[in-house]
């Protein structure tokens, strides 16, 4: 690797596990994955929620990467309980109301079941009502965000899996649930 260029972690992090390196009980964190010190996430995963998590040890990419003046987009592939309409991805897209505020207006568009792995434990499923799939794309980080917008349009999320940050994803670095690679950092103009 080139030594003068900044190197970030990027993690597929899985369900279950906490988006910190260190915890009060015996949940997982990030010690359990990642052997490297001095290296912190920039921005957070809930611990229900999975995929995408960029960790660095510089303060001034952690920024450029959670802060919401730098409008980085968030990528998101979302399980949601029954067949979502075009109504609400029309206000999912405007932006919608929730207690702390209005939400930036969001890049919605419904897709077919992602190419991923299982999720254990599997999410809880109901005989009479099917699921749906949509890819929503943020540019700002509000806690649970994501969750507490879809339901608030009527489609509770099931399954929530961060499939980019900007100009990294999933896709491109191939990582499985729990696998990492150092990769040299390139700031999205």
């Amino acid at each position: 690797m080139n030594l003068n260029k900044p190197v970030i972690i990027l993690l597929n992090k899985p369900f279950g596990v906490l988006s910190q390196f260190t915890s009060d009980s015996t949940q997982k964190n990030l010690s359990d994955l990642i052997p490297i010190k001095n290296f912190y996430p920039a921005g957070r995963l809930d611990k229900d929620s999975e995929g995408l998590l960029i960790l660095t040890n510089q303060g001034k990419i952690q920024s450029r990467i959670s802060h919401p003046k730098y409008k980085l987009r968030k990528t998101y592939w979302v399980q949601v309980e029954g067949i979502i309409d075009q109504e609400a991805m029309a206000l999912l897209s405007k932006g919608v109301k929730l207690k702390d505020g209005l939400t930036k207006p969001a890049q919605v568009k419904k897709i077919l079941a992602p190419n991923v792995w299982e999720r254990f434990p599997p999410i809880r499923e109901r005989k009479h009502i099917p699921t749906s799939w949509i890819e929503l794309s943020i540019s700002e980080g509000k806690n649970r965000q994501v969750r507490r917008m879809t339901a608030h349009v009527g489609f509770p999320t099931l399954r929530l899996i961060r499939s980019a940050i900007g100009p990294y994803s999933l896709s491109s670095s191939k990582l499985k649930p729990g696998e990492w690679k150092k990769v040299h950092y390139e700031f999205p103009h």
